[in-house]
């Protein structure tokens, strides 16, 4: 009866037991928590997410997106300079190939690191937020930014960097440096010449020919200014009627000739000018 008594007043240990388990899961937690959400080991960049990349080296390694153009026109101009440095370069050395193909790259440019641009440097992105956002947000002017503007926004950075190139090309053929080309100072492409039996027959398509060149001629002076000669590089983009009108002339002379092929490739982007006419 008494080793009953004394059974009785012994405590269980199940208890504690469960209590030092729900200890040790707290503790487990707590731990897992601070590991998680302390902050990581401070970056060589204090503002990795905020760093602007110049394109042009990037490009010159053979990038996937040649047709990307900077949201922010201080970039841009960065990179216009950057290019502009090697095209002279180029030029100067002799190693540009005829007719706006592509040339070779030099293996020191080739070498060329990356250029960024960071807050702990000189650009504060958020600054240039704060700056372009009135200039984006101009219709109308109701502090958002709708994806109208955004798409005019980038259309226009597009048409500058455009005519940066274009002014750049025109620099090229001008030899008198008159600010304008005449049809005997330009130099077509070099791929242009593997039509010329084509262009040469009463069908041909007529591309890199006089009477594209005159049609791109607004104002019938036999020179083509900036603007023309940019409209002449680039009919899918232009407004001269004129010049639209030409291009659909040939788009349907081509689609009748027996040459197919060089017609399709150098008027894909024309149809829906040419419903007008």
């Amino acid at each position: 009866m008494a080793q009953s008594s004394a059974a009785a007043r012994k405590p269980s240990a199940a208890p504690t037991v469960v209590l030092t388990l729900v200890l040790a899961l707290a503790s487990a937690g707590l731990l897992f928590l601070l590991v998680h959400l302390s902050p990581s080991s401070p970056s060589a960049h204090p503002h990795p997410h905020r760093r602007l990349r110049l394109r042009g080296a990037h490009l010159r390694h053979g990038g996937a997106t040649p047709h990307q153009i900077p949201f922010d026109p201080v970039i841009a101009d960065l990179e216009r300079r950057l290019d502009d440095r090697e095209w002279e370069r180029l030029a100067a050395a002799g190693l540009h190939a005829p007719g706006m193909e592509s040339a070779p790259v030099p293996e020191d440019l080739a070498d060329y690191e990356d250029e960024y641009i960071n807050d702990a440097a000189r650009f504060n992105m958020t600054l240039r937020v704060a700056a372009l956002f009135p200039k984006i947000d101009v219709d109308p002017a109701d502090d958002a930014v709708t994806g109208a503007e955004l798409a005019a926004w980038n259309l226009a950075s597009a048409r500058r960097e455009v005519l940066h190139r274009t002014a750049r090309e025109l620099d090229m053929h001008d030899r008198d440096h008159d600010g304008r080309v005449a049809f005997s100072e330009y130099e077509r492409p070099s791929w242009a010449w593997r039509f010329d039996d084509n262009n040469s027959t009463s069908d041909g398509m007529g591309w890199w020919k006089e009477g594209h060149f005159n049609a791109a001629d607004m104002d019938g002076d036999g020179f083509l200014n900036l603007t023309e000669f940019n409209d002449f590089l680039h009919p899918a983009d232009t407004t001269n009627l004129k010049l639209i009108h030409w291009l659909c002339k040939e788009e349907v002379r081509c689609f009748f000739s027996p040459t197919f092929f060089p017609c399709t490739f150098a008027f894909q982007d024309l149809p829906h000018l040419c419903l007008h006419f």
